[in-house]
């Protein structure tokens, strides 16, 4: 996913570049208002839908820009885009967030924040994005070959029988499955699974990916990318 990060500290920017980056996401940097418009809306191509989709999955925006206040950077992107978007800054007061929320932004997260955090909100404020888009079938259901899996009712089937599943393994498979043969970094599934932060919790990840190919009959499903995390491989039908 691209990721627009728009901070002006360029230190705090490295920083937390390298971390996402570590994580999947190809990141890019504004570091003030104006620049952030120029990446996001280039020549309003996405107010006269010339454009199916912005160029950007989420913006991480910071409040204190030099050239203009964030909220005034968020009211120009609602008006013309529904890119999610996060403030991330230090004003940590109720109203601050009221404000922030009420001019479209998605999520406000308060610095200094927890990455796992983070992390978490990106994903999240993602995957309700790509549903409204309409990404995900819109009967809330995903077919993998001889596995049915029905998001709403959280149910699996195997060929046609039904699996009974954990919620941490329904969770697990739902995102793979959202995004098959794509590789999903051991971090990213820990953060958006188990809402917490790697240390500690890779065996668990473990013990679930083995649990889940158990249960559905299928070890090849589920393919382990050594040194990197997991991947779902779409069976034949």
């Amino acid at each position: 996913m691209r990721l627009l990060l728009v901070e002006d500290d360029d230190h705090v920017a490295a920083a937390l570049s390298a971390i996402l980056a570590r994580h999947g996401f190809d990141v890019v940097h504004a570091r003030n208002g104006e620049e952030a418009l120029q990446a996001l809306l280039p020549s309003d191509k996405y107010s006269g839908g010339q454009c199916d989709k912005p160029p950007f999955g989420v913006v991480l925006l910071d409040l204190g820009l030099p050239d203009q206040d964030g909220y005034e950077v968020c009211g120009k992107i609602r008006k013309r885009s529904g890119i999610p978007v996060i403030m991330v800054t230090a004003r940590s007061d109720v109203r601050s967030r009221i404000h922030g929320l009420n001019l479209g932004a998605d999520d406000y997260v308060v610095k200094p924040y927890d990455t796992g955090e983070l992390l978490a909100r990106i994903h999240a404020v993602s995957r309700r994005n790509t549903a409204e888009d309409g990404t995900t079938p819109g009967d809330g259901s995903l077919a993998l070959g001889p596995v049915a899996i029905e998001l709403p009712t959280r149910r699996v089937t195997v060929e046609g029988e039904s699996v009974q599943l954990t919620r941490k393994e329904f969770d697990l498979l739902a995102l793979l499955a959202q995004r098959p043969g794509v590789v999903f970094r051991r971090e990213q599934i820990i953060s958006e699974v188990w809402r917490t932060s790697w240390e500690g919790t890779g065996r668990t990840l473990e013990v679930h990916v083995a649990s889940l190919r158990s249960k559905l009959r299928m070890p090849a499903l589920i393919e382990t990318v050594r040194g990197v995390g997991y991947r779902l491989v779409d069976p034949p039908g």
